[in-house]
């Protein structure tokens, strides 16, 4: 079973950046279409952004647009999360998952169990 393990989160102000990181184990990674996900504390698990395995193809939620860029690197089995000018509104745990399909991963369905996440804290 792949595993997908999410680090970078942290404590920031209003108006600052992180860049978060999804490292897989195994093989195929380029096969699969990788994505961000997030859940604030008493809301649903919410979409974020995804990336199509070949990196042509990308899809952002309206909240973050403008704001975060994903992309990934094939050979180091890793995909990114840069978030700039961050809101109170974004903090939350932030996952990531996968499936071969962008239409699938853009509907929220994944492949993997999901994972601890990492907590992104934004302060106003």
């Amino acid at each position: 079973q792949v595993q997908l393990v999410e680090s970078g989160g942290g404590l920031v102000q209003a108006g600052g950046s992180l860049r978060l990181s999804c490292a897989a184990s195994g093989r195929s990674f380029s096969y699969y279409t990788m994505g961000w996900f997030r859940q604030a504390p008493g809301k649903e698990r919410e979409f974020v952004a995804l990336i199509s395995g070949s990196s042509d193809s990308t899809d952002y939620a309206d909240s973050v647009k403008g704001r975060f860029t994903i992309s990934r690197d094939n050979a180091k089995n890793t995909v990114y999360l840069q978030m700039n000018s961050l809101k109170s509104e974004d903090t939350a745990v932030y996952y990531c998952n996968r499936n071969p399909s962008v239409s699938s991963l853009r509907r929220g369905i994944v492949i993997n169990s999901w994972g601890q996440g990492t907590q992104v804290t934004v302060s106003s």
